[in-house]
């Protein structure tokens, strides 16, 4: 076992309502243990900055013509971030030996190898005085991957930690993270990994929650909708759902990364708040559902663990289920919240870039060739000491 390290990560998603903030110790191998997990949420003013800078940025050239704006927003952001870390650091007497500071991600382009995320990771270790891991996509992209998914090398950590037991008697485990857009892992065995190239496999697979957090902040001054109870009371349109999933429909092999401009909700434009609601809902749900299928091992006892925040819309995860139980092939098919292994399913992405952090400090790979198609297992992310 080597040094075990202290870190603190911090991930602010695509729902950009504000910080996951987790702090765990970790070798950056095997070893792996939480310590604190806090969510810190952004207040409107700069949660309205985040959402208009990300509907500005349609194409590259956008990056440049918004670039004084853009550095605006993200010394906001950096700021915002900066206090979470003092504020956990002073308030639970904490140490930590590294940040992981994912930023904002505004821009993600897997085809062009573009991905920006807006976060100063010099500002952040000269205000908070740690060193710290930033920019960890962009050594990925460099090396001919996609920049996404990141965190499946820690997904893979947590399986092996908390169902180890079901690992070794052949169970299949895949975790599945529904958060903005949606992403699977499918992993192995921690003695396995890299054997004969026995990589751990994931991709972006669907829309997670982004199509209905986008219609519902359009159509009222919800941020989402909580615990599905607005697609509950709608009416699926199943002429115009129809319609939409012959228009686009994500079929595998999964090959590109994903990115929530991929989508949009103008299918549903002459529909309720509610019947709209509803529509994508079970548009989100069949995209996730044929993933599902896709991915489960014919062979072996399949499991998806489910965490993001998609997990706590009951209506979506109810139109999962079902598609679950009515397709023959996934009858040997456990599908549950994370939470039902010990797993804090609301922290599974902050968790990640701390050990991620440590791992790129350690100059251990975080992508592969089979989770966003770099050419080599590389590491990531930037570090800064700027104090």
């Amino acid at each position: 076992m080597g040094k075990i390290y202290t870190a603190l990560g911090l991930m602010s998603g695509t729902s950009m309502d504000g910080v996951d903030a987790s702090v765990i110790k970790s070798d950056g191998e095997r070893v792996y243990s939480p310590v604190l997990d806090r969510y810190f949420e952004y207040g409107d003013n700069i949660r309205q900055k985040i959402i208009n800078i990300r509907a500005k940025i349609i194409v590259p050239d956008h990056l440049i013509e918004h670039e004084g704006e853009i550095k605006d927003i993200e010394r906001e952001i950096t700021i915002f971030h900066a206090n979470v870390v003092n504020e956990i650091l002073n308030n639970n007497k904490i140490d930590v030996d590294l940040l992981g500071f994912h930023g904002q991600t505004i821009y993600h382009d897997s085809k062009e190898r573009i991905s920006k995320q807006l976060g100063d990771g010099k500002l952040l270790s000269q205000l908070t005085k740690k060193k710290v891991i930033y920019n960890f996509r962009q050594n990925d992209l460099k090396n001919g991957g996609q920049g996404a998914p990141l965190t499946p090398i820690f997904h893979n950590l947590i399986a092996n930690k908390y169902l180890k037991e079901k690992l070794d008697k052949s169970y299949s485990i895949n975790v599945l993270n529904i958060g903005g857009i949606s992403n699977i892992t499918q992993t192995v065995k921690w003695d396995e990994l890299d054997k004969k190239k026995n990589y751990i496999k994931a991709c972006d697979i669907a829309p997670g929650n982004c199509l209905i957090d986008e219609w519902v902040r359009k159509k009222s001054k919800k941020k989402y909708d909580i615990d599905g109870l607005l697609a509950g009371i709608g009416k699926t349109d199943e002429l115009i759902l129809n319609q939409a999933l012959e228009n686009f429909n994500i079929d595998p092999p999964y090959e590109d990364s994903l990115d929530i401009k991929d989508f949009d909700v103008s299918f549903v434009k002459g529909l309720s708040l509610e019947d709209g609601t509803s529509t994508l809902a079970d548009f989100t749900s069949s995209q996730i559902s044929k993933a599902l299928n896709y991915f489960k091992d014919p062979e072996k006892n399949t499991i998806f663990l489910v965490c993001g925040g998609g997990r706590k819309n009951k209506y979506l995860m109810n139109l999962i289920s079902k598609s679950v139980d009515i397709i023959k092939d996934l009858k040997k098919t456990n599908f549950c919240p994370i939470e039902e292994h010990g797993i804090d399913g609301d922290f599974v992405e902050s968790q990640a870039f701390g050990y991620l952090a440590i791992r790129s400090f350690l100059n251990l790979p975080i992508s592969f060739p089979s989770t966003t198609r770099c050419k080599n297992p590389v590491t990531g992310g930037v570090m800064v000491k700027n104090f």
